[in-house]
């Protein structure tokens, strides 16, 4: 899943993140989702999140167990 919309989003999730200063390098990182920062149902560059380690980014690939 790709990670734009927000019911694929969801606590525990693993995901790849891009932090705001990578975005130009498209740099991902990969963490546990701890918050959805995101209140619509779906966002074009991917909902945002916080990971269990405070890292806050938009979620582009997400990895259900």
């Amino acid at each position: 899943m790709n990670g734009k919309n927000r019911s694929d989003v969801y606590p525990g999730l693993e995901v790849d993140i891009v932090l705001k200063k990578d975005q130009r390098t498209g740099k991902t990182t990969r963490g546990i989702v701890k918050d959805l920062l995101t209140n619509s149902s779906s966002h074009p560059h991917g909902i945002k999140v916080r990971l269990t380690d405070g890292q806050i980014g938009r979620v582009c690939q997400t990895y259900p167990k």
